[in-house]
């Protein structure tokens, strides 16, 4: 430990992060479903950034914003890496004060990022449906890629202060943490300071972005079913609908983790760890694995792309 500048208490030299709780002496048969669940992040959104970026046919809005959903899903999973298989591969517990600060700080934008993309999506799909004819006029490439930019902007810069926050608080001798990586909702239980400016910006955030973006984008999904329903044709609006099952299928797997993960925190704080971190860890992981399934198996032009880049890697072998 070190002393801080204040009086009151240390800022920790090191946090201390734990795997599953209870589970410690099986770490390196946890470590295997880990290990498959990196591989098939990496390799699914990976595929799908590799497909989008060398295909010209698919430089159109809805594959442009998969690709920053894909991009956004790798930088969360890639911030978890290191201290998740560090903890369960080489029973490296430990993690530097200012590592962890950076860790927090890329996973929470990482996940702002992926929740505004999500909204970008579904106005794509509103706009889709609602005016195809200028579809392409109205998200231009330079529309996309400044909406883009400003996601990442807005995430960077929301963040930016929390790491500031922290340290300025004493820990007064806490450092154990209770998951493998680090959050800031459980960081912050650790002061024994005023944490009150640490708690209202934290629901700033919160509110400003994971609330209002799924606000949004329950008024989008309003508006697209409004759009649909004065479709003449049951076909016409069975293929309306049809272009949107991939992205609520997304929604679905980034918001019902994230929700049930509050409703324990909230209402069961007193549950078994275990429950705690197998929901946390549902968070960060069933997204990034699904979302390249989902969207390889009902978008026809990333499932032709991924098919058609493995045949050529079969012929070049």
């Amino acid at each position: 430990m070190k002393n801080s500048n204040s009086s009151l208490g240390f800022l920790p030299t090191t946090f201390i992060l734990v795997g599953i709780p209870g589970l410690e002496a099986e770490h390196i048969w946890i470590s295997v479903p880990f290990c498959l669940m990196y591989i098939s992040i990496f390799l699914g959104n990976g595929a799908i950034l590799h497909v989008i970026r060398t295909d010209a046919s698919l430089h159109q809005p809805m594959h442009l914003f998969l690709a920053m959903l894909a991009l956004a899903e790798v930088g969360v999973s890639a911030s978890t890496l290191p201290t998740v298989l560090g903890i369960f591969l080489f029973d490296t517990a430990e993690i530097t004060f200012e590592a962890c600060l950076l860790q927090m700080f890329f996973i929470h934008s990482f996940s702002i990022m992926e929740s505004a993309v999500l909204l970008a999506m579904s106005v794509d799909r509103f706009v889709a449906i609602y005016s195809p004819l200028r579809y392409t006029a109205i998200l231009t490439l330079p529309r996309i890629f400044g909406t883009g930019a400003v996601i990442g902007l807005k995430s960077v810069i929301l963040m930016a202060p929390l790491p500031m926050l922290l340290r300025r608080l004493p820990f007064c001798g806490h450092n154990a943490l209770s998951h493998s990586y680090c959050l800031h909702p459980n960081l912050i239980h650790l002061p024994c300071g005023d944490i009150s400016i640490n708690n209202i910006y934290g629901l700033f955030i919160v509110t400003s972005t994971f609330g209002l973006d799924s606000l949004l984008i329950v008024v989008s999904y309003g508006l697209i079913l409004h759009t649909v329903l004065g479709i003449a044709t049951g076909e016409g609006r069975k293929k309306a609908l049809h272009t949107c099952g991939s992205h609520v299928c997304a929604v679905l797997a980034y918001y019902v983790p994230m929700i049930g993960l509050s409703m324990v925190h909230r209402f069961a704080p007193h549950v078994s760890p275990l429950l705690h971190t197998m929901m946390a860890n549902a968070y960060l992981f069933f997204p990034p694995v699904i979302n390249p399934i989902v969207y390889s198996i009902r978008t026809k032009e990333i499932r032709r792309g991924i098919v058609r880049m493995l045949s050529e890697k079969r012929l070049r072998v």
